[in-house]
């Protein structure tokens, strides 16, 4: 038997009202239709379906239905108009549909991710609305904990640094493994953006979780240019990371750059300095086979009688190792 309200035509239907909308969500809301009784089982109550375009098709799916007259709709893309249209159906079984109703969510929110996007596009002009907007921390991390300031400084984007230092970025803060953005400059070799960077913290004391300082990373990169500013800047030579390695031993550990190694020397690094097992720069560079080095240590005063800890010098490594071409360059020079 069919509820006796609803005998007569069921009315067209108003459609969805809007109600707040976000960047991800819409809000949408209908009225009671014919008084809508809510006595007695819901099978007697007006059924309520919201339907969604879909814009390549043209073509309507039902997003929502039941009894409520208030939906939200979330996980909508920003800024992307969508059509609804509100479907109401009679205990009797009658419906009439409303004409649909336009909406487009809401721009997303200025976030740290669009900070981090702008620095790493180098975009001056979206970087400056970010922070112009006052919306965004300045000093936000990335996934790897990197602050914008680190990115642009490690990729010597100058005036972008300027910039995040204008806004109050933070030149002290480090990333996971204890870098600062004037540390990550100098393994780049980015010369203005170091020299502008090293007048915010004050001189070259820093130290990342190792113990390196802004001088042991410059060597690493390897940028002449860099390293004779810092060393002319007055840049304490013969520092020491927690391994006791100075910037000339990571040289002669890691890179091997010759003219990074020279402009050391010739600025009066300690060639016989020696690290916690007693090694000095002259057996790094011999077990890491670099001959280009060992005749530049030992033209620079290399003593090649030392001994590490274990009894071993410079040419009873090369013998161990087989390091051949060394061996022929110390008989040579009748140090064998």
């Amino acid at each position: 038997m069919a509820h006796p309200v609803y005998q007569k035509p069921f009315p067209p239907s108003a459609p969805p009202v809007v109600g707040k909308v976000t960047h991800h969500s819409i809000e949408l809301s209908w009225s009671r239709e014919w008084g809508e009784p809510r006595t007695g089982p819901p099978e007697h109550w007006i059924r309520y379906r919201v339907e969604e375009q879909d814009p390549k098709t043209h073509t309507y799916s039902t997003i929502y239905i039941g009894y409520s007259r208030h939906y939200i709709v979330e996980g909508l893309a920003s800024s992307t108009s969508y059509k609804f249209r509100l479907r109401v159906t009679s205990p009797s079984g009658q419906s009439s549909l409303s004409t649909p109703v336009c909406v487009s969510t809401a721009r997303e929110p200025i976030s740290g991710r669009n900070l981090h996007q702008a620095v790493n596009m180098n975009d001056v002009e979206e970087l400056s609305k970010i922070l112009q907007s006052g919306t965004v921390d300045v000093n936000v991390c990335d996934k790897l904990g990197f602050t914008p300031l680190m990115v642009a400084a490690q990729k010597g984007y100058a005036r972008l640094v300027h910039m995040l230092v204008e806004h109050g970025a933070d030149v002290r803060m480090k990333n996971s493994s204890g870098k600062d953005s004037l540390m990550l400059a100098c393994f780049a070799g980015y010369v203005d953006v170091v020299r502008y960077l090293r007048g915010f913290v004050g001189g070259w004391g820093g130290r990342d979780g190792g113990g390196c300082s802004p001088l042991h990373w410059a060597a690493d990169g390897g940028s002449l240019q860099l390293v004779t500013y810092m060393i002319q800047d007055g840049c304490q030579l013969d520092v020491r990371d927690s391994s006791l390695w100075t910037p000339l031993m990571r040289v002669c550990a890691v890179s091997g750059n010759a003219a990074v190694a020279s402009l050391l020397i010739k600025a009066g690094a300690d060639v016989n300095v020696r690290d916690k097992d007693g090694k000095t720069p002259l057996m790094v560079a011999v077990l890491n086979n670099h001959e280009e080095l060992v005749k530049l240590l030992l033209d620079g005063g290399a003593d090649y009688h030392v001994k590490n800890e274990f009894g071993s010098g410079a040419a009873e490594m090369a013998k161990a190792f087989g390091r051949e071409n060394i061996l022929s360059l110390l008989e040579g020079r009748r140090i064998l």
